[in-house]
């Protein structure tokens, strides 16, 4: 048997099965947000970009102050008057997954639940950071001083959405925040199919959340066209490639791939044990089966390692001896466009599958709601499911040459491809080489 995931308590055959149950969004979309299951598939389905262009490629949500009033009309203006974006987006997509889930957090439905939050940036904590940080004491009204000091406890530190969703849930369960960059959504599914597989917890809410400065990201670019001429001088080959240019469209997959778009949102999961979801009569989009996180081992802290084995590794801790990678004909992929990523993703499947990689298909979504960093994980294992529930297979956004070192195929295009299955795989990753796998199955599979 391989060597079990790190933590992985409650993943024998006598582990209680963990599935779920709902699903909700706040992200960018083409006329309005995305908020449901049914709007982010509109999108994916179609290959649709919602990336706005203003001097850089950017996805923005365009949550209006009414579209967050009517979702949560009971907040107290104390504290709403301070939440950052983050706070908004993450509040939003919970509340849509839990009316997706037909739970009502308002009459006690989560009082028990793990409420786990991914973040991986911290933009949106920023201003108020600095606003205590530049506040003069001596000048400072005791009223200002005192709406500074919630507008800090709420938001200064990574931990800012699970305080807030852990008070609206008024959950006594565990509710804490892991940080690991773009998987980090992915890790706390990992995380809630454990404890709901050992009986820590009946219900999990998983959201992965984050917000990227648009002024940040022009200055980026800036800066990074001054650099490039020093950075060629001192180059080696264990350095990482520039952040390539965010002034074109993303494309994964695609032979001219050569740059990422950011976007900001998030992306909300109900994870429940089987048991406790049947006792309510819940519906079930389908299993979690395992999640496996590794790491490259590389001293460099922003390298990666071209040849995909700690991919593999994670892949295979998943599987176990219960499954076998011939039962998974779809892999929701994590390129963003950085051709670093397709690389180790391409031999990564190659090792794993061998000739079969030819008959594997394998897309990203990231083109259609920009590269948001935490929620990248809950959405990908939202997403997979929705097309396993529909025998389709979404294509890769903005894809429309397959690059040349692909032994899998991307689906190019704007069409789903239909496919029977019942077990996938998701992919996620963090700068400085973590990998993490998640294995997804259908509500039946055993």
């Amino acid at each position: 048997m391989s060597a079990p995931a790190a933590g992985a308590a409650g993943s024998g055959r006598n582990a209680r099965d963990v599935v779920v149950t709902g699903m909700g969004f706040c992200l960018p979309g083409e006329s309005a947000p995305v908020f449901t299951a049914v709007d982010a598939w509109n999108v994916a389905s179609r290959g649709r970009t919602c990336l706005a262009h203003d001097g850089v490629y950017y996805g923005s949500v365009g949550l209006s102050p009414a579209m967050f009033d009517e979702r949560l009309p009971d907040v107290p203006g104390f504290f709403s008057r301070h939440f950052t974006d983050a706070h908004r987006f993450g509040l939003v997509s919970l509340v849509e997954a839990c009316a997706d889930a037909q739970l009502d957090f308002r009459a006690g439905d989560l009082s028990h639940a793990a409420i786990l939050a991914g973040r991986g940036g911290v933009d949106a904590n920023i201003d108020s950071y600095l606003a205590v940080l530049r506040a003069d004491p001596g000048t400072t009204t005791p009223e200002d001083a005192m709406e500074l000091f919630v507008a800090a406890e709420q938001a200064v530190t990574p931990s800012d959405v699970a305080l807030v969703q852990g008070a609206l849930t008024r959950s006594t369960g565990p509710c804490f925040t892991v940080s690991c960059g773009c998987a980090s959504s992915a890790v706390q599914i990992g995380n809630a199919r454990r404890m709901i597989a050992a009986g820590d917890v009946d219900i999990a809410v998983v959201t992965g959340v984050d917000v990227f400065s648009v002024t940040l990201i022009r200055n980026i670019q800036r800066l990074l066209s001054g650099a490039q001429r020093t950075y060629e001088a001192i180059r080696s080959d264990d350095m990482p490639e520039l952040l390539p240019s965010f002034e074109r469209l993303m494309r994964p997959y695609d032979r001219n791939a050569d740059c990422v778009n950011h976007g900001e949102g998030s992306a909300t999961v109900i994870l429940e044990s089987r048991e406790h979801a049947h006792r309510r009569g819940a519906y079930e989009y389908g299993q979690v089966l395992a999640q496996a996180t590794t790491r490259d081992g590389l001293a460099n802290p922003l390298a990666s390692d071209d040849s995909g084995s700690q991919l593999v590794a994670a892949v295979r801790r998943c599987l176990g001896d219960r499954w076998n990678i011939g039962q998974v004909p779809y892999v929701h992929g994590g390129s963003d466009g950085n051709v670093v990523v397709t690389t180790f993703e391409a031999n990564a499947i190659r090792e794993l599958y061998g000739p079969a990689s030819a008959d594997l298909l394998m897309t990203s979504q990231e083109g259609c709601f920009g590269h948001n960093g935490a929620p990248a994980g809950a959405l990908g294992v939202a997403l997979t499911l929705l097309m396993m529930e529909r025998g389709e297979v979404c294509p890769t956004a903005n894809c429309e040459q397959p690059a040349g070192n692909l032994t899998f195929d991307p689906v190019p295009g704007v069409s789903t491809r239909p496919l029977d299955f019942d077990c996938a795989l998701s992919f996620n990753y963090q700068v400085g080489g973590v990998k993490s796998a998640i294995l997804l199955g259908s509500s039946d599979t055993v």
